[in-house]
């Protein structure tokens, strides 16, 4: 039911996996850290049966053809660039944007700068980022949760991670999710420049400028035990949506909500759409 499609754009192919019929309503999906496009795999599927045309993937730095050296060619503002790009190689006009974990704060930009394109957004995990803001200023709990994204921006961030076949990256999945799918995001970061490349999102600065308000239909997913994101961004998000705004809270569930309860994920998807 899924087929593996290359996306071309000015700045190269990217790899997807898409699912359902050409002409069905398109939903674009959008990874995390350290994952890939496959982190949809039961998403995708679902969404083609169900009509839709969907279609994941691998984003810059993950994708080979689309895998620049310098860190500043991985800005938000090329990150949501990508989306844009993608959508319109595609002869999408107007789409849903799913995203989750980096894919997540990549939905939530283009969702800012981008709104006349979306019809919803659908974020796990990720709060709106003046919502992180607030919290990384004010709550000390997720200052603590945060700081990784500032450790691994250290050029012996690559060498730590791989370091005992990989096992630093295979923990951060904390055994919640299929060990096939660990496998895979482990070898395609052992490619050589892929795993820098990967931090290279991190590495890129802070994005220009505050982030507005988003007003397309918005859902945000937040689960319990998420080790990233803590409950003052949480819940702090909705303050940053005016539109339609529905918040679900997942409970006993690690950051990983759409491999680790992949039928509940999927179905609270197809709720937003």
């Amino acid at each position: 039911m899924i087929d593996h499609i290359g996306i071309p754009t000015e700045a190269g192919t990217f790899d997807a996996i898409a699912s359902g019929p050409e002409d069905g309503r398109p939903v674009l999906l959008l990874h995390g850290f350290p994952e890939a496009a496959i982190e949809w795999e039961h998403q995708v599927a679902v969404l083609g049966v169900n009509g839709f045309r969907a279609v994941a993937p691998d984003q810059r730095g993950y994708s080979p053809g689309v895998r620049p050296e310098q860190a500043s060619e991985y800005t938000v503002t090329h990150l949501v660039g990508d989306v844009i790009a993608m959508a319109d190689s595609l002869g999408w006009d107007t789409f849903d944007l799913v995203g989750h974990d980096w894919g997540g704060a990549v939905a939530w930009w283009t969702a800012i700068e981008h709104p006349e394109r979306l019809r919803t957004l659908t974020v796990f995990s990720t709060p709106h980022p003046a919502a992180l803001k607030v919290a990384l200023q004010s709550d000390e709990d997720q200052a603590m949760r945060s700081q990784y994204m500032r450790d691994w921006r250290e050029r012996s961030t690559e060498k730590r991670m791989l370091d005992n076949n990989a096992q630093a990256i295979k923990q951060m999945f904390e055994w919640r999710i299929r060990p096939s799918h660990v496998e895979e995001y482990v070898q395609r970061l052992s490619e050589p420049g892929a795993l820098t490349a990967a931090l290279n999102w991190y590495r890129a600065g802070k994005p220009h400028g505050a982030a507005d308000k988003v007003g397309v239909k918005t859902m945000y997913v937040w689960s319990t035990e998420d080790v990233a994101f803590g409950s003052v961004a949480a819940f702090e998000t909705e303050k940053w949506c005016t539109g339609p705004y529905r918040f679900e809270m997942v409970e006993d569930v690690s950051h990983w909500i759409p491999e680790e309860v992949p039928e509940a994920a999927s179905s609270l998807i197809l709720e937003n759409l």
